[in-house]
């Protein structure tokens, strides 16, 4: 990935451009995909987001001044575009079933306690994605993306102090609702 911050982002050519944009696809696809769910909880629309958010960076990479890291504008404009699609009249109109949580059985002996972990995963993981925004992205960039409070602040735009008070707000959050669903 060092690579891709030591280049001198000129988009003077489409191949340029094309091959930076296939370098932050395939280092950071995944992570916006993650990022992009932590927002939507919905897998085939974060998919898609997740391209829309990928053609919005080739279009605009000319616009990069080299700031901050790469990386961090484009979970920027990855969460702007998340925040965009929470706010259209779509996301609004339109419910999402629940997931379905599907067990695939296990040949391992251990089967109670492979089934006991993955019930507690998927209820930390559910607690967090019930979480409102504000506080679901400082603990997916914190917790998940293991991104330092200043590194979130320069990604959301908010004050480390502030975040720091809604990470101590979600963590109490999660104990709160993890207690009663024991």
């Amino acid at each position: 990935m060092a690579e891709l911050e030591e280049i001198a982002i000129s988009v003077n050519s489409i191949e340029n451009t094309e091959q930076i944009i296939g370098q932050l696809m395939d280092n950071y696809s995944d992570d916006v995909l993650h990022l992009v769910f932590s927002y939507v909880k919905n897998l085939t629309t974060a998919e898609d987001l997740t391209q829309e958010i990928f053609i919005k960076c080739y279009e605009k990479l000319g616009q990069f001044n080299n700031k901050s890291s790469i990386k961090t504008w484009l979970y920027r404009i990855a969460i702007n575009h998340c925040k965009d699609y929470l706010r259209s009249w779509h996301y609004r109109k339109i419910k999402f079933s629940d997931k379905i949580w599907d067990y695939i059985p296990s040949k391992s002996k251990h089967i109670e306690e492979e089934i006991i972990s993955k019930n507690v995963a998927n209820s930390l993981t559910s607690a967090v994605i019930d979480l409102p925004v504000k506080y679901r992205e400082v603990v997916f960039l914190h917790y998940y993306e293991e991104l330092s409070l200043a590194n979130i602040s320069k990604i959301t735009g908010v004050n480390s102090n502030t975040l720091k008070t809604r990470l101590k707000h979600a963590r109490e959050l999660l104990k709160n609702k993890m207690k009663k669903e024991v």
